[in-house]
């Protein structure tokens, strides 16, 4: 389904991207993003995004809360908001200690001034987690990927009815500086393997996605190939 149905009401916003998958933007121009997804929470922003991301989340059937990877700006209000709504938390076996421990940056041996700063601000307390996902198991009717490289542990979403993919942060659709929208890999001092990375997006294109979701920027309805002419590229 192309196009967004906005809905608000003070200051709730959702954007209908498809079929039971709602963005909900955290951040101005789409800087972070966390999805509503067939009842799932798919990634939860930093841990000042808890209020947002409850207030559009009041009557909603949920059903439990999932990472794409555990780093600060994907896992900061986990913990709130599982506690909140009484929802399981979920990830890949890989995440699991991190995602537990609320030690939530890369796998460098040190962390740099950066990190230092988001383990401060924007990481939340761990949360135990109820249930671990591998390749080619399912969330609803998305089928997991696994497509480690930014995190050992990255997985991603795809539903082949339609071609939405959930792709967390195997790439990012903004420049993070600039927040100009655009398709660039994540950045590396963020990112364990960022060779594996390409790989992960090589697979992924390979799906031929027809929209695609990211953890950073703006909705990608995948016109002319635009995701794989990218992917070619690198």
């Amino acid at each position: 389904m192309k196009g967004n149905i906005l809905i608000t009401f003070a200051k709730k916003i959702m954007n209908l991207i498809a079929k039971e998958v709602y963005q909900i933007p955290l951040l101005f121009r789409n800087s972070i993003n966390c999805y509503l997804v067939e009842g799932y929470v798919i990634d939860s922003g930093i841990k000042s995004s808890f209020n947002k991301i409850k207030k559009n989340l009041y009557g909603k059937d949920l059903k439990g809360h999932v990472i794409t990877h555990a780093h600060p700006d994907h896992q900061g209000s986990s913990h709130l908001l599982c506690k909140t709504f009484d929802i399981p938390f979920i990830c890949s076996e890989r995440d699991k200690e991190n995602a537990e421990s609320g030690e939530v940056t890369s796998e460098y041996p040190s962390k740099n001034l950066v990190e230092r700063f988001q383990m401060k601000f924007w990481a939340g307390t761990g949360y135990t987690v109820s249930k671990t996902l591998r390749e080619n198991d399912y969330l609803g009717s998305f089928r997991v990927i696994e497509t480690p490289g930014h995190s050992m542990g990255h997985i991603s979403f795809f539903r082949e009815e339609d071609g939405v993919l959930i792709a967390g942060d195997v790439a990012t659709n903004m420049n993070l500086l600039t927040t100009i929208p655009g398709l660039h890999l994540p950045p590396k001092m963020f990112t364990t393997n960022q060779d594996l990375n390409v790989k992960s997006l090589q697979k992924l294109s390979a799906l031929n996605p027809q929209i695609i979701c990211f953890g950073h920027g703006p909705i990608l309805y995948n016109k002319d190939n635009i995701f794989q002419k990218f992917v070619e590229k690198i």
